[in-house]
């Protein structure tokens, strides 16, 4: 994995630790009141991301463009500013909203944008060739 794809994938991880960490510290306290920032980490944060990093992996001339790298810029800022403008405008703190709207918008814009790079890249079928392994290295002496 290189590019978009490393990139990507290592904001995934990043995500699942933290929205695991923020989990286990509901659990463990039984304050479940940050509930929708454990729930946007996981999904908007890890799965999201993890799904843009394979994508970029499967199509890597895609992954390679100017636009991926807006794309990563975009979502991981944007994302990251949604996550913790949530957390404090859950915990009482009424002045981020107007944080948590922008990246909101900036989180769907990133979306927009992935759309545009992989749609046209999924329909004229731009993936990397499938690597097959011929018969005769199977084949034991």
């Amino acid at each position: 994995m290189q590019g978009a794809a490393r990139n990507f994938f290592t904001l995934a991880i990043l995500y699942a630790v933290g929205g695991l960490m923020l989990g286990l510290h509901m659990s463990i306290t039984h304050d479940h009141g940050q509930m929708p920032v454990h729930a946007h980490a996981m999904v908007a944060g890890w799965l999201m991301s993890a799904v843009f990093a394979f994508f970029y992996h499967l199509f890597p001339v895609a992954g390679q463009s100017r636009l991926a790298a807006a794309h990563f810029w975009l979502q991981g800022l944007s994302g990251v500013a949604l996550i913790v403008g949530l957390f404090f405008l859950l915990a009482g703190n009424g002045g981020v909203e107007p944080l948590v709207a922008i990246a909101s918008i900036g989180f769907f814009a990133g979306v927009l944008l992935f759309a545009a790079i992989a749609l046209p890249a999924v329909w004229r079928g731009a993936a990397q060739p499938e690597r097959r392994i011929p018969a005769s290295a199977l084949q034991q002496p």
